[in-house]
């Protein structure tokens, strides 16, 4: 089964689409609205297409990255399509995280373990009754 989401065969549509030739009607027609404008620059419309397929059965369901296209398009002030930019799934980088762990601040016999202490044994203990180990 595939999942399909945002404008279908956006790699093949773009590629319709010329640099200081189509207008944004143009646009409009071939790819439909946006799928986000851009809230910095009104002029700057993003068209997406992502495609995805559960696994196969002895892969548990997990789901595949089909396609993942976003097409960006810049139009100047008198509407004619200025720039394209498509990204295809080869594209998108892998991040990597860093494996190094932060130690926690405090240590026993700090201020603030020794603060924390206190208050967790009055806590467990308001009335001071419990036997002291």
């Amino acid at each position: 089964m595939v999942n399909h989401h945002g404008v279908h065969f956006l790699e093949k549509k773009h590629e319709k689409l010329t640099v200081n030739k189509s207008n944004k009607n143009d646009i409009l027609q071939l790819l439909g609205e946006p799928s986000t404008k851009s809230t910095f620059d009104r002029d700057m419309w993003i068209y997406i297409e992502r495609k995805i397929s559960t696994g196969k059965i002895y892969y548990l369901g997990k789901e595949k990255l089909i396609v993942n296209n976003v097409l960006v398009l810049e139009l100047n002030n008198m509407g004619l399509l200025a720039s394209k930019e498509l990204y295809t799934k080869e594209d998108m980088k892998d991040l990597k995280f860093a494996e190094n762990s932060t130690d926690p601040s405090y240590r026993k016999r700090s201020f603030v373990y020794d603060f924390l202490s206190s208050m967790r044994q009055k806590i467990n203990d308001p009335l001071g009754k419990r036997k002291k180990n």
